[in-house]
């Protein structure tokens, strides 16, 4: 980039930190002088509100913020709606019996770009987590795996090597092909396993068959022999190892450190209705995500999570996701892995358009899209980082000035100067040394 072209940016990102400045002092005023929640409940368009979620440990923001009165706090009256499938999300928002939902980030930028039985324009202002998803294969599986290339699977990150060999052996002697579950078919999970399927050599669409699975019958589907192998999110990866039914090969945050996964979904019209009450959703899970990053709350939100009517498994499995310190194996020592899912720290509430677009190449890369799709234009639809900044410095918080970044670049923490306040950032690595730049990324050879 030339100087005069790096002059320019740098004015750009100066006059958009000085109107977002002026902005924040102009909110934080006006909340300062408004004892509780009575701004927002007088302003709100909506106070009861009815939320989707599915069982997984990622659903902890919108539980939270109910259970530890969040909510209340915006002037909300939330119910939680748990519903068994991502089908069930999708088809619920998008003709209006959810208001909102935890919801793949995926399904939100598929339903805006006509992929799939709906075109419904959806949108998110706000992330509720990075990472949290993992892969896992039946025991069986992996004893194969392993007598096939021992050394292949003494890697770490461990990669797809020794797989390769079990499917070639079984092209050989005629066998079916392996079986994978994945929740959707847009779905972080299932570009996960793409991702690390291809980088050994195997082509997902040809030699495994894939199988979408919600993501509560997946331990299910593994005991019964439906699936050899399966990328979920938590905690049906550790409830796997919790009975002895599988072993966890590689996590997401293995694949990309501090990648993304869900969001707030909600339909643009929805979201166009009542824009007073989607800011204050959106605070009520800035500050729940928040509450997940203090000391001690992890094992709490394990204990609220619990119960059935939210996910439905024991505490102390949620826990191994929720303290980063995953059982990969029955029987082995916990895996310290402090990042294995993220929920406030390192801007992770924020809305990066440059993840949007990794998910879109994605769907272009694997025949989703066409190749001619208006990524950007798409992105800029779907996540709307302009509504977070306006929820965001209502509470005080420091804000990206850029809605796009490169991914795959750090390996350690880093910071991140362009924000209203410097923002401590992860590492954001992919397993096998990929970088995205968005504005230049070409769409791999499968």
């Amino acid at each position: 980039m030339g100087g005069s072209a790096k002059t320019g940016t740098r004015r750009g990102i100066l006059a958009t930190g000085a109107r977002i400045a002026a902005g924040v002092a102009v909110a934080s005023a006006l909340r300062a002088a408004t004892p509780g929640s009575a701004l927002a409940g007088e302003r709100l368009e909506k106070r009861a509100l009815t939320l989707g979620f599915v069982p997984l440990t990622d659903c902890a923001p919108l539980v939270i913020a109910k259970e530890k009165g969040f909510f209340r706090r915006e002037g909300l009256e939330v119910t939680l709606s748990r519903e068994p499938s991502w089908a069930n999300i999708r088809d619920k928002v998008a003709v209006g019996m959810l208001d909102g939902a935890q919801m793949l980030a995926g399904m939100a930028l598929a339903t805006t770009a006509g992929i799939g039985p709906l075109y419904v324009p959806m949108l998110t202002a706000c992330s509720l987590d990075l990472g949290g998803n993992a892969i896992t294969v039946s025991q069986a599986l992996w004893r194969r795996m392993a007598e096939a290339d021992p050394e292949a699977m003494a890697e770490r990150p461990l990669t797809a090597r020794a797989l390769k060999h079990v499917i070639a052996a079984d092209k050989a002697a005629g066998r079916p092909k392996l079986c994978f579950g994945v929740v959707f078919a847009v779905a972080s999970h299932a570009y996960q396993l793409r991702l690390w399927l291809a980088s050994a050599g195997i082509d997902p669409d040809a030699d495994v068959r894939m199988l979408v699975v919600p993501p509560p019958r997946m331990v299910a589907a593994l005991k019964d022999g439906v699936l050899d192998g399966y990328c979920v999110g938590e905690p049906w990866n550790s409830q796997a190892v919790h009975e002895g039914l599988g072993r966890v090969l590689i996590s997401a945050h293995e694949l990309w450190n501090n990648g993304p996964e869900k969001v707030l979904g909600v339909t643009a019209a929805w979201a166009a209705a009542y824009p007073e009450t989607h800011r204050a959703l959106v605070r009520a899970l800035i500050q729940a995500a928040r509450w997940l990053e203090q000391p001690g709350h992890r094992l709490e939100a394990a204990a609220i999570l619990a119960p059935e009517r939210y996910v439905g498994v024991p505490a102390e499995v949620l826990a191994r996701a929720l303290t980063g310190n995953m059982v990969y194996a029955a029987g082995e020592a916990p895996r310290s892995m402090p990042d294995f899912v993220v929920f406030h720290r390192y801007a992770a509430t924020f809305p990066w358009r440059s993840h949007a677009e990794w998910t879109l190449r994605q769907m272009v890369r694997w025949g989703q899209l066409p190749a001619g799709a208006d990524v950007e234009g798409i992105a800029a639809a779907v996540y709307r980082s302009d509504l977070y900044r306006l929820a965001a410095q209502e509470l005080g918080e420091p804000v990206p000035l850029l809605d796009r970044k490169s991914e795959g670049t750090h390996e350690a923490p880093w910071l991140l100067a362009a924000a209203t306040a410097p923002i401590p950032m992860g590492p954001d690595l992919f397993f096998d040394g990929h970088v995205f730049e968005p504005d230049t990324e070409p769409v791999p050879a499968i």
